[in-house]
């Protein structure tokens, strides 16, 4: 008996590999997803700017990133004791000005130094609905918990969204041609723009991303985590407890599927080793200091040479830096 409506998955797509390196930008989905290629040892940047929930703000974030901007005091502004950056989450907010610019430029250079290794950028839109700075014009990242009074809340057009991402996509595979970019729609509901604004927002992010395939063929590719969410997993055991946000049952499950999609037998299989040795060290000795602990971890050190020999693309300097503490105990 088939308890759930499967969605198909995406056929003929490019395999995601542990040699390449991924840029992940958009909503707190993109992180879920992003913290896991991390944990299966995949090269990832994720988030240079915070969370961002909307396409235009995702889309400049990119073009500052490519242009390499340098922030100063005229692009930050001071509210309920702290400065913000108007494109960034609020992670990047301080009571220092100075503390602030610092944070949000080392994160920018670091991601513009990096964009052009990019094999993939991974982007997860979350609503078509933006805020507008009335005194600027321009959109927003995070209101920062301003008053409603200082913006102008608008829902996107679709030709609004692919015309700026044409411009966007135009510049960066300029840069890197053989760029890939594979979109997802974050599967969280943003009851607060109702439920029907809901999907009209949904609606409107999911045929700007059809129309973007349409236009680059061979670059843009579609992830339907949103439809697994929906449809695969639409019992609420599978929610948060807001019963808005993905359990981590959910991400798990999408997870696989993902892994379903993009990863080839022998990276699942690289997949496997890596996470042998992540679970070794996870043991927790009877006797630590112990002749018999010190042996299991010089074969783990002996495993992890092992396999930086076979693939010389993996990191494993946190796991062998570990093992070196824990001998040395």
């Amino acid at each position: 008996m088939n308890l759930a409506t499967p969605v198909e998955l995406p056929e003929k797509v490019p395999s995601v590999k542990h040699n390449q390196h991924l840029l992940l930008m958009g909503s707190c989905f993109a992180e879920n997803i992003g913290n896991l290629l991390i944990d299966h040892f995949f090269h990832c940047d994720i988030n240079p700017f915070g969370i961002l929930y909307n396409p235009l703000s995702v889309s400049e974030a990119l073009h500052e990133i490519l242009i390499g901007k340098v922030y100063s005091r005229e692009d930050l502004f001071y509210y309920g004791g702290y400065w913000h950056s108007p494109m960034h989450h609020g992670v990047f907010s301080s009571v220092s000005c100075e503390n602030t610019l610092r944070m949000v430029n080392e994160r920018l250079e670091q991601a513009h130094s990096r964009l052009g290794e990019n094999d993939w950028l991974l982007l997860t839109w979350g609503t078509a609905f933006v805020y507008e700075n009335k005194e600027t014009g321009k959109v927003v990242s995070n209101c920062h918990k301003q008053p409603e009074k200082v913006f102008i809340r608008r829902r996107l057009e679709v030709e609004e969204v692919v015309d700026k991402y044409m411009v966007l996509f135009t510049a960066l595979l300029r840069q890197n041609p053989s760029l890939k970019v594979l979109f997802t729609l974050s599967p969280i509901r943003h009851v607060r723009d109702g439920m029907h604004e809901n999907q009209l927002s949904k609606a409107i992010l999911l045929l700007a991303i059809d129309r973007l395939q349409a236009i680059y063929p061979n670059t843009v590719y579609y992830f339907p985590s949103y439809e697994i969410m929906l449809d695969e997993l639409r019992d609420y055991r599978f929610y948060a407890d807001d019963m808005l946000h993905p359990s981590p049952l959910a991400v798990k499950y999408i997870w696989e599927r993902f892994s379903e999609t993009f990863f080839l037998p022998e990276t699942k299989k690289i997949m496997e080793e890596c996470e042998s040795i992540r679970k070794a060290l996870k043991h927790r000795p009877f006797h630590p200091g112990s002749e018999e602990h010190k042996r299991f971890l010089g074969q783990i050190v002996l495993k992890i040479e092992r396999l930086n020999g076979k693939y010389p693309y993996l990191d494993f300097e946190k796991e062998t830096e570990l093992c070196r503490t824990l001998l040395n105990q």
